[in-house]
């Protein structure tokens, strides 16, 4: 029997950034632009900052669980860098990067986090998902949006970031194998963090990279450094760019590292040692940017000082704003779910109402 091969496939990587912050070939041209560099940093310095904030107020009871993003803010900043405001991004629940880079504000997402759906109401970026916390489901969503642009003739690419571990989910596959049959204009991107809870990226998939499982979909994907800002927003630019002009998804794997637990509900040291996280300490992107300004003239302890106090203002500002907020009244859980009633709940509203006063409703903006 004669056998031939019919197709062959490749996984590019990019980087443009070492972890020490030299440059890795030639940069894009964006990043030969110091005030682009410096505002992809401070993007990172005020998520991890809000990130912070957020891991304190919950440990003290005024937060509800919530899930870090330390050491992958690249991959949020990244992407959303490279999104055009008329642009739609689906996250998950660890890209609050992204959301603080398109305009979400930090009193909105703490008062998400905290369990006031009012976080959700965004002032700025009105079309933006809210987080979505079961795994992977809102990657049909991204193609529905995608297909929406596409029948509107709209120039326009849903964008949707969700972890290592949804790519093991149908959801994902299913949106994956659409996007590709209808050519949506969407982007798919894998934050691969090494870990989905407690289970480590090898018992995951016996796959070679996580962007390959965009082969079958009929579809390009990529790996790249998702300790690169540089190289997320140039890989994040050029899958945009290809989604814009009609000629289809893309699936970006970034390869990154959870240095914190899952969530607050979390204890990694059940599952790794301190050393395997100490070793990905040195690669984190916020020190890898950092050096990369620095060795070029651009950036000095001065710089990062009153970055560091400004962005500090701002998150106090923000957190004190959220525990300040009147809670919204008991009854406010059975609006917006049914246009009428079922006659169930129209009673349990009315038992609410008879127990306890209507708190006023207060604006989250």
């Amino acid at each position: 029997m004669a056998q031939q091969t019919i197709a062959r496939f490749e996984i590019g990587y990019r980087r443009c950034l070492g972890p020490d912050g030299a440059a890795a070939g030639g940069l894009p041209d964006f990043a030969r632009d110091a005030a682009t560099l410096i505002a992809l940093y401070r993007a990172m310095v005020r998520c991890r900052a809000f990130d912070a904030k957020a891991v304190a107020l919950q440990r003290t009871g005024r937060l509800g669980t919530f899930a870090s993003s330390l050491g992958q803010e690249a991959v949020a900043v990244g992407v959303a860098a490279a999104m055009l405001p008329q642009d739609v991004l689906l996250p998950s629940f660890r890209e609050h990067g992204a959301q603080l880079w398109r305009g979400v504000t930090p009193l909105e997402l703490f008062l998400y986090w905290g369990g006031d759906e009012r976080g959700s109401d965004f002032a700025a970026a009105r079309q933006d998902f809210p987080v979505c916390v079961p795994v992977g489901s809102h990657a049909p969503h991204a193609a529905g949006v995608a297909l929406a642009f596409k029948l509107r003739r709209e120039q326009r690419v849903a964008v949707a970031i969700f972890g290592d571990g949804a790519t093991s989910k149908g959801d994902v596959a299913e949106a994956l194998n659409i996007a590709g049959v209808w050519q949506l204009p969407v982007v798919f991107v894998v934050a691969n963090n090494q870990w989905a809870i407690s289970v480590p990226r090898r018992r995951q998939s016996a796959a070679e990279t996580l962007a390959q499982k965009a082969v079958a979909a009929g579809i390009p994907g990529e790996q790249v450094d998702g300790n690169d800002v540089v190289a997320v927003r140039e890989a994040a630019e050029a899958a945009l760019a290809r989604a814009r002009s009609g000629a289809g998804p893309s699936v970006i794997e970034a390869v990154t590292y959870r240095l914190s637990d899952h969530t607050t509900a979390d204890d990694a040291s059940r599952y790794r040692d301190d050393a395997e996280v100490s070793r990905h300490w040195p690669e984190e992107p916020l020190l890898r940017l950092r050096a990369h300004l620095a060795a070029a003239g651009r950036w000095a302890k001065a710089d990062e000082e009153r970055l560091l106090a400004e962005v500090a203002a701002e998150i106090d500002a923000a957190a004190a704003a959220y525990l300040a907020t009147p809670p919204q009244a008991a009854a406010s859980i059975f609006e917006h779910t049914f246009a009428t009633l079922p006659a169930e709940l129209e009673a349990q509203r009315a038992a609410v109402l008879a127990e306890a006063p209507a708190t006023p409703a207060v604006a989250a903006g």
